[in-house]
């Protein structure tokens, strides 16, 4: 189980990115569109086009860590974007992080 940083803000990106994109890219990418500092320790979700992988980045302090996951077979169903916000049930969030899913 991966396990975001107590207290740490999480903001997932609505549109999807181009999976190419390195943790580098992908923080100068949450600065411009989600107007986060991607150094400040909050959680970034960005997810494919076909949104069945998943990448996360997050600062520990000491560097950019970033996580890439692929969502298995229809396991998790994203809800819809209403507003220009997609909000997440805390079991559906549990559920991106889950291993075993």
């Amino acid at each position: 189980m991966i396990t975001p940083p107590s207290g740490a803000r999480i903001l997932l990106a609505t549109q999807p990115v181009d999976f190419r994109k390195g943790a580098h890219s992908l923080a100068a990418l949450a600065a411009e569109v989600l107007g986060a500092d991607p150094f400040s320790g909050a959680v970034l979700v960005f997810r494919s086009r076909r949104a069945d992988r998943v990448k996360i980045l997050v600062w520990d302090g000491s560097g950019l860590v970033l996580v890439w996951k692929q969502l298995e077979g229809g396991a998790f169903r994203w809800p819809p974007v209403v507003d220009g916000v997609l909000r997440l049930t805390p079991v559906e969030f549990a559920a991106l992080f889950d291993t075993a899913r």
